[in-house]
């Protein structure tokens, strides 16, 4: 079975599209795609498509302008999974600005945080005890607007990202 092509369709500050097609006669069902883009250097995102049928073209928006993304898709077929095949593309614009954070306890296990930013987009916001856990593993909440509280464990440090 040999991997599909992906081919890049167009792209702009906030989204790609792309098509999907197989060149061998198996028949395919469908195909699995993952979006992956790394968030501040610290995490690893990634957005995954379950497409059914032969051929596709998609468009996936909510992306980030100026902001490398790799995209990877296999095929389902009669005769089992294909190979993975991967493009990277980088969204056209320019990147938008990091946010200032502040995060400040209201009590054990609360903590407000706060930063500055565009409206109308959403944040994410990331927190752990440690780098490693920040990186692997953070817990996260997301929101539109510029402040959000978050619960935490009584008597730990925690890191936060937005």
């Amino acid at each position: 079975i040999p991997p599909p092509i992906i081919h890049i369709e167009s792209y702009s500050e906030d989204s790609v599209s792309f098509s999907l097609k197989m060149t061998t006669n198996i028949k395919v069902s469908g195909y699995v795609v993952n979006i992956y883009w790394t968030f501040d250097t610290h995490r690893q995102e990634k957005r995954t498509l379950v497409i059914e049928g032969e051929k596709s073209i998609q468009k996936v928006a909510n992306l980030t302008a100026h902001t490398p993304y790799e995209i990877s898709a296999w095929a389902k077929t009669e005769l089992g999974d294909s190979p993975l095949s991967f493009v990277h593309v980088v969204t056209s614009g320019t990147r938008p600005a990091a946010p200032s954070l502040k995060a400040k306890a209201i009590n054990q296990t609360a903590v407000e945080c706060s930063w500055t930013g565009p409206r109308n987009v959403v944040y994410g916001i990331f927190y752990a005890t440690s780098f490693l856990e920040l990186y692997r593993s953070p817990h996260n909440s997301s929101t539109s607007s510029h402040n959000i509280t978050v619960l935490v464990q009584r008597d730990e440090q925690y890191l936060f990202l937005v």
